[in-house]
Parts: structure tokens; C-alpha cells; sequence
């Protein structure tokens, strides 16, 4: 049944519920972190989610993706455990990385997440190396990788677009371009701001630009690109524009801080994907949808107050030295 042009209702269902799934579960912890329960800084993605739901949503169970530390998009919509999730930033044996990485480095191997780290740029490299083995694999893998846009001013975003592009590896370069690097606007630290889809074609990339927030235009490009990637094409970039809703680290708004104003933010947000997406569906299935998603919040939480925290000896656990 067509709801949309050529978008169905099973397909909206699917969308919708990882876009509210995600918006929900960061509100949620947003709503806690006050509480000091969360032992974690969080850096949340709340209005910038329907990048990873396009992306991922054309992804296969044997892809692999990674990010730095604007994560719980990716590993949600990759399919990573949400207990795992929540269980994590509140410092939880339990956890994802048993409550030793936090927020900013989540992992979940058997949902094909590589893990993300702190260091602005440092999973750029780590996967193109994904990458290299999957061609190596020949399975027809491929790796998607989420970066902000201050992370194309890395010398490593450079390198690694040269060697992707020089051993045509099926690496998806995501990025996920809000305007701001922590405070500092793009048009501060680009003398040319529209020019990162120009990097990556004079480096041999293919790279397209989706400057709308528009679901669906992302995800074609990225079908088209992954499509192309599992037949040996090569690396690509997707730029999206994106706004982020929150302050840059942390749960709260900061449009009283001088560097960004609320009118600059309300298109964005009178522009909300999820809430776009949500309007394809019948009121009745879109309350199913909320109320199924808020009851798996519920349980995740639950299950994040009760699990132990670590035991003193894993302090010594998986170190080098």
C-alpha cells in the first residue's frame, strides 16, 4: 500500500519506529542525567538521527559501521543492544563495553559495530582498515563510517580518502555536517564552507551533498552508493546537513550562549524528520509505534538500575600494561 509517492506503509512503519526509537531513547537520557545516574558525558544527536536510520537502513547484517562521539544513532539504527546501551553510560558491568567506555565509546560486535571513539577524526582510519579487509574477504561488505564536520579538517580524513580511493575500498564516508565544530561555525574555519563534497572528488571520491534533511534523498544516495560498493566501485561521501538541537556536549539547550540563536535552529526543527515520517502513518499505528518504543525505554532503564557495576579486578581487565 502506497502512503507516500513510492514510499509504503511497511517501509514508513520501519523508518518511523528507528527514528522515534532514537529520538526517544535521548530524551530519555537527557531526562536523566541530571540525576547523576548516568556516569557518562553525552553528546546526543537529537535532530541529526535520520541520517544513520537512512544509512543503516541499507546496510546488511554482515556491514559494518563506526563513529566518533555522537553515536547512539548509529549503534541503534545499526541494531546494537539498547540495554547494552543504556547499561553503559550508567557505568554497568552489564554495558557494552562493561561499563568502561561510556557514551563516546560504544561497541556492538554481533550488530556489525565496529565502536566509536573521542578522538575527533580517529575512526575515519580505523575504517578504511575495516574496509581493506572486507575487499580482501571478497564477501561484499562494506563499511560506513559517520564523521561531523570538524572532523574533515583531520589530517586523517585526507590520508584516508587518498587510500580508499587509491585501493577502491567499499567505504561510505558520512558526513554528518551540523555547521559547528563544538562552538565555532563552518564559515569560520572553511574559506570555502561548501567545499567538502569537493575535497573528496579531488581526492577520486564520489561525493554528493543533501543539504534539506531529507530522509529518503539520503538513503537513495546511499543505496545507490552501497549498491555500487558491493560490486567493487570504491569509496564514496555523503554530505547531509544536519542541525543539532542540544548543546555540544551535554543534555541541555545553549541557543543563550551567544555563539548560536533559536531562530537559526526553529526551521530545522519545524522541518523534524521523525515527525515527518510519523505523519505517512495512521494516527493508530504511529500511537502503536510510541507506545511499544516508550515500554523497551522502560525495560532498558530497568535493566541499567539493576545490573552490578564492574568488580573492583576489572580494573586490571583487557589493559596492556
Amino acid at each position: 500500500m502506497s502512503v507516500n509517492g513510492n514510499i509504503v506503509e511497511d517501509e514508513a512503519h520501519r523508518l518511523y519506529r528507528a527514528l522515534r526509537r532514537i529520538r526517544r531513547v535521548e530524551e530519555v537520557i537527557a531526562e536523566i542525567y541530571s540525576s547523576d545516574k548516568i556516569k557518562s558525558p553525552v553528546h546526543l544527536a537529537i535532530g541529526q538521527e535520520h541520517v544513520s536510520v537512512s544509512v543503516c537502513d541499507c546496510l546488511e547484517d554482515g556491514d559494518w559501521v563506526g563513529g566518533s562521539y555522537r553515536s547512539h544513532a548509529m549503534y541503534l539504527a545499526k541494531g546494537g543492544s539498547l540495554p547494552g546501551l543504556m547499561a553503559e553510560m550508567y557505568g554497568k558491568d552489564t554495558g557494552c563495553c562493561r561499563g568502561k567506555g561510556g557514551s563516546m565509546h560504544i561497541i556492538d560486535v554481533a550488530a556489525g559495530v565496529m565502536g566509536s571513539s573521542a578522538v575527533v577524526g580517529s575512526q575515519v582510519p580505523v575504517a578504511a582498515g575495516y574496509a581493506l579487509a572486507a575487499k580482501r574477504a571478497g564477501e561484499g561488505r562494506v563499511v560506513a563510517v559517520f564523521l561531523g564536520d570538524g572532523a574533515t579538517e583531520e589530517g586523517c580524513f585526507y590520508e584516508t580518502l587518498n587510500f580508499a580511493a587509491l585501493h577502491s575500498l567499499p567505504v561510505l564516508f558520512v558526513c554528518e555536517n551540523n555547521g559547528y565544530a563544538i562552538h565555532e561555525p563552518l564559515a569560520k574555519r572553511r574559506a570555502r564552507p561548501g567545499g567538502i563534497c569537493a575535497v573528496a572528488e579531488a581526492l577520486g571520491v564520489p561525493a554528493t551533498r543533501v543539504d534539506d534533511g531529507d530522509l529518503f534523498r539520503i538513503r537513495d544516495a546511499a543505496t545507490s552508493f552501497v549498491t555500487r560498493m558491493r560490486q567493487g566501485g570504491g569509496p564514496a561521501l555523503i554530505e547531509a546537513v544536519v542541525y543539532r538541537w542540544r548543546e555540544h556536549v551535554g543534555p541541555n539547550e545553549d541557543y543563550d550562549g551567544g555563539y548560536r540563536p533559536l531562530s537559526e535552529a526553529l526551521p530545522w526543527m519545524e522541518a523534524d524528520p521523525v515527525a515527518r515520517v510519523g505523519a505517512l502513518l495512521d494516527a493508530d499505528v504511529r500511537r502503536k509505534v510510541n507506545e511499544e518504543v516508550e515500554a523497551e525505554i522502560t525495560e532498558a532503564v530497568r535493566f541499567a538500575e539493576e545490573s552490578p557495576v564492574p568488580r573492583p579486578e576489572e580494573l586490571y581487565a583487557n589493559v596492556f600494561a
